[in-house]
């Protein structure tokens, strides 16, 4: 696996080494020893799986603060997701900046995200499935979100959402504080 710096500090796209033969690839998705020289947390808490039905399905944007702020490494199993990230560091170089990636079954590739971002998804297929991997629990009063089109952030998505839940549309517009 090869990590790729996405311009925002501690964020990372892994890109699949295949190891092809007669019977098809193998590749590594995940490394200890790779995560921590590269900076990044390499504890998994949880496992999850989101299934999204049509194209056009917005998750997001969402992260937790501390205590139970989370890492997150994200793929998508099957079908496309235009994936995306925001620094919510205040102390970062690049705090509300943001960085968008597509993320496909076809090519494998992950998206790691460091605490401390905000993170979500719109679905480019019909029956995506995306896995997650988080470095903590989830704890619902930690639970925060950021609205997916907030000016503050001006993120370009490369479709419009056609599935959102309320939640997700009702963020309030950012101050520059997260917590």
């Amino acid at each position: 696996m090869r990590l790729i710096e996405t311009g925002l500090a501690g964020a990372w796209v892994i890109e699949p080494e295949l190891f092809e033969d007669v019977r098809g690839f193998f590749t590594r998705t995940f490394s200890r020893a790779e995560f921590e020289r590269h900076g990044c947390n390499p504890d998994v808490y949880e496992t999850n799986v989101s299934f999204n039905k049509v194209a056009g399905t917005l998750r997001g944007m969402h992260f937790q603060v501390e205590p139970y702020a989370q890492t997150k490494l994200v793929r998508c199993t099957a079908g496309a997701i235009w994936d995306c990230i925001i620094d919510l560091r205040p102390d970062s170089a690049t705090f509300k900046n943001w960085f968008g990636v597509e993320l496909t079954a076809a090519n494998r590739k992950q998206l790691y995200i460091p605490e401390g971002f905000a993170h979500g998804f719109v679905t480019l297929a019909d029956q995506t499935e995306v896995s997650y991997q988080m470095g903590n629990i989830y704890h619902a009063a930690s639970a925060r979100g950021v609205r997916w089109n907030d000016p503050a952030f001006g993120i370009r998505w490369p479709r419009q959402p056609t599935v959102i839940i309320e939640r997700d549309n009702r963020y309030p517009d950012f101050t520059g504080d997260p917590r």
